[in-house]
C-alpha cells in the first residue's frame, strides 16, 4: 500500500442519515482548508440525480453548521453521483470508469455493517480496490466471530494497511488530549500506576433516550454501542505504556497491549439495566431484554495496573449528559479520611472540556481537619477546531492511521466483552433520571462509590 494521498473519495450511502448530519459538513470543512482537491463521488440506490444530491448537501449544511459559499462551491465542483445497487457487480465496473485515472481512491462506507463485506468484495473483484483505501464505521461485527469474518473479507480486497476503521470517538479533541495529558506532564508518570492509583472510573452518561432509533438500538444495546468500542478505547489510552517512538504504529501497539492484558469480563463484574418505558419506544420489542445501562469492573493484568480496578458505566436516561474519567489515588499513610475522599484527577471529555485536581486543604477554624476541594482548569475548544469526521476523513485520505482502530485491537476488545454479551446477567429496571440500577453502586462501594461531581 502506497503512502500517497488519495486522489479520489468515494462515499457509499450518499443519501443516508450519517452523510446528511456529519459527512457533508466535514467535506465542506475539508474543502475550506484546501484538503479536498480530488473528485468526490457519492454512491447510493435512491433513484436520485446529481442535482438532487447537490440540493441535499446544501440542506445538510444549512441545518448542520451553515453554508460557506466559497467552500461549498469547491465541493460542488468536485461532486459526482452514481445511482446504483451495491449487490450488482456492474456497479463497481461503472465506478471504475467514473474514477478515471485515479490510482489511489479512498472508499468510505457510510452504509449498514451488513453490507461491508458485499461492497469490499465488489471493489476487490472490479479492480477498484487496487492501490486504494477503505474507510468503514463501527460496529466492526457483533461479536468476536463476526469481527474476524469481516476482517477476513476486508483482507481479501485490501492490504491491512489500507483499512481504516473509524471510531469517531478517537477523532474528538478531548479524547486525543488523554494521551497528551499523560505523557507531556512529567509530574504524572511517577504516580500513574498501581502503587498510587486506587481505582479508575469512566462514565458515559446520556440524559436522553433512543431518540427515534429504537429499532437500531434494540439490536445493539449499551455494551455493543459504546462499551466495546468507545470506552475500551479510553481504557487503552489511560492504561497504555509510553510508546517507544512517535511512529503511529507504536502508539496503537501500546493500546492493543492494554486490551490484550485486560481479562475477559465475568458476569460478577457486570450490572445491566433498562430504563422504565424503554419497551414502549417505537421500534423496540415489547419484551426486549436489551440493556440501556451497563456498569462493569475491568481488571488489567499488567505490571503497572495489577490490582487496580477500572470501572465503566454507560447508559441512557441518566441525570446528565457527560463523559468523564476520574482517577482516584490511594490515601496517604495513617490517614483517616474516607477512601472515596482522597486525591483524584478528573478529566471531563464532553460536552464541555475540563481538567480538575481533587486535593485536601485545611478546614477553616480550630484543629487540623481537612476538606476536599478541586483545582479547576477548564478549556474551551477553539471554535475553528476540526470536527471528528473532518479530522478522520482527512487523515484516512492522507494515509495517517494513528486515530483508527486496528484489526488486533478490535478483536481484543470483542474478546473482553464476549462472555457478557446477550442475557448473561439479569436485567434491572431503573427510573429515568437516576444513575441506573441500585446494584451498580455495589461495584464501586469498596472504593468509596461512584464519583459524583459537585
Amino acid at each position: 500500500m502506497s503512502s500517497d494521498h488519495s486522489d479520489a473519495l468515494v462515499f457509499f450511502g450518499a443519501t443516508g442519515d450519517l452523510v446528511y448530519k456529519q459527512i457533508f459538513p466535514a467535506l465542506q470543512a475539508l474543502a475550506r482548508r484546501g484538503r479536498l482537491e480530488v473528485p468526490v463521488i457519492g454512491v447510493a440506490k435512491s433513484g436520485w440525480t446529481l442535482e438532487q444530491l447537490q440540493a441535499r448537501a446544501r440542506e445538510s449544511l444549512e441545518k448542520h453548521g451553515g453554508v460557506d459559499e466559497a467552500a461549498f462551491a469547491k465541493l460542488l465542483s468536485r461532486l459526482r453521483y452514481l445511482d446504483a445497487d451495491y449487490n450488482d457487480a456492474t456497479t463497481y465496473d461503472r465506478l471504475r470508469e467514473l474514477l478515471g485515472a485515479a490510482a489511489h481512491p479512498a472508499f468510505y462506507l457510510a452504509i449498514p455493517p451488513s453490507l461491508f463485506a458485499t461492497v469490499a468484495t465488489g471493489l476487490g473483484k472490479s479492480g477498484c480496490a487496487r492501490g486504494g483505501r477503505v474507510i468503514l464505521e463501527k460496529p466492526f461485527g457483533r461479536d468476536l466471530a463476526s469481527a474476524r469474518a469481516l476482517n477476513a473479507s476486508l483482507r481479501a480486497a485490501f492490504d491491512d494497511s489500507a483499512v481504516f476503521r473509524i471510531d469517531h470517538y478517537l477523532g474528538k479533541e478531548p479524547v486525543q488530549n488523554l494521551g497528551v495529558f499523560r505523557f507531556e506532564n512529567s509530574l504524572l508518570e511517577p504516580v500513574w500506576n498501581r502503587d498510587h492509583v486506587d481505582c479508575v472510573q469512566i462514565t458515559m452518561a446520556e440524559s436522553f433516550g433512543v431518540q427515534g432509533r429504537g429499532a437500531f438500538y434494540d439490536g445493539v444495546g449499551a455494551i455493543r454501542d459504546v462499551v466495546q468500542n468507545h470506552l475500551l478505547q479510553v481504557v487503552s489510552l489511560l492504561g497504555m505504556e509510553p510508546p517507544l517512538t512517535n511512529y503511529h504504529d507504536a502508539i496503537r501497539e501500546e493500546q492493543v497491549k492494554v486490551l490484550r492484558a485486560t481479562r475477559p469480563l465475568d458476569v460478577a463484574d457486570l450490572v445491566r439495566g433498562q430504563f422504565t418505558g424503554y419497551r414502549t419506544e417505537e421500534g423496540v420489542a415489547p419484551e426486549s431484554t436489551v440493556e440501556t445501562f451497563a456498569a462493569l469492573r475491568l481488571h488489567i493484568d499488567s505490571w503497572r495496573w495489577e490490582g487496580v480496578p477500572f470501572f465503566i458505566r454507560a447508559g441512557k436516561k441518566l441525570p446528565v449528559t457527560m463523559t468523564e474519567v476520574v482517577v482516584r489515588f490511594k490515601r496517604p499513610p495513617l490517614s483517616r479520611i474516607p477512601r472515596g475522599d482522597s486525591n483524584y484527577i478528573r478529566l471531563r471529555l464532553g460536552p464541555e472540556v475540563a481538567i480538575g485536581i481533587g486535593a485536601r486543604v485545611k478546614q477553616p477554624g480550630e484543629g487540623n481537619a481537612s476538606v476536599q476541594t478541586e483545582l479547576d482548569v477548564v478549556h474551551y475548544p477553539d471554535g475553528d477546531a476540526m470536527t471528528p469526521y473532518e479530522r478522520l476523513l482527512g487523515d484516512a485520505m492522507a494515509g495517517d492511521p494513528m486515530l483508527f482502530a486496528t484489526e488486533e485491537g478490535v478483536e481484543a476488545a470483542w474478546s473482553i466483552v464476549e462472555p457478557i454479551l446477550g442475557n448473561a446477567t439479569a436485567l434491572r429496571e431503573y427510573a429515568p433520571g437516576t444513575w441506573g440500577p441500585e446494584e451498580a453502586e455495589a461495584l464501586t462501594e469498596p472504593y468509596g462509590g461512584w464519583f459524583v461531581d459537585g
